[in-house]
């Protein structure tokens, strides 16, 4: 599985993914630090990658109709998280293979008490 990570969240989020044997790519490293989400999205679509994004503009399913992604992922955490926080987040959700081989096609919402798959 290939992740592609948004600005939104911080550098080491691929790195963390990385050490979890998955491959990841920092939308900052592939030159669209500052894209548009649209342009991002395409991106993820085109190369079939999972997006993984604290931006909720993503969860809106109208907008970005999960069937035609490879995967979306929100982490939804308070503004002020710290990467520490994002990281166990990412972490609980990357570990969980029964989450991940459903994924395709669908939009995951993680929080910390759950995960909530859009379509279900």
């Amino acid at each position: 599985m290939h992740f592609l990570i948004d600005a939104s969240l911080p550098r080491s989020a691929a790195v963390l993914l990385r050490r979890l044997e998955y491959e990841a790519t920092d939308v900052r490293d592939a030159g669209m630090r500052d894209a548009p989400d649209d342009t991002i999205a395409e991106y993820a679509k085109s190369n079939h990658l999972v997006l993984v994004t604290r931006d909720f503009d993503f969860a809106d399913v109208r907008n970005y109709p999960p069937t035609l992604y490879h995967g979306i992922v929100v982490l939804k955490l308070h503004e002020d998280a710290t990467a520490e926080q994002v990281a166990r987040l990412l972490v609980s959700f990357a570990e969980r293979e029964d989450w991940l081989k459903h994924l395709t096609g669908r939009l995951a919402i993680v929080e910390t008490w759950r995960v909530r798959f859009r379509p279900a």
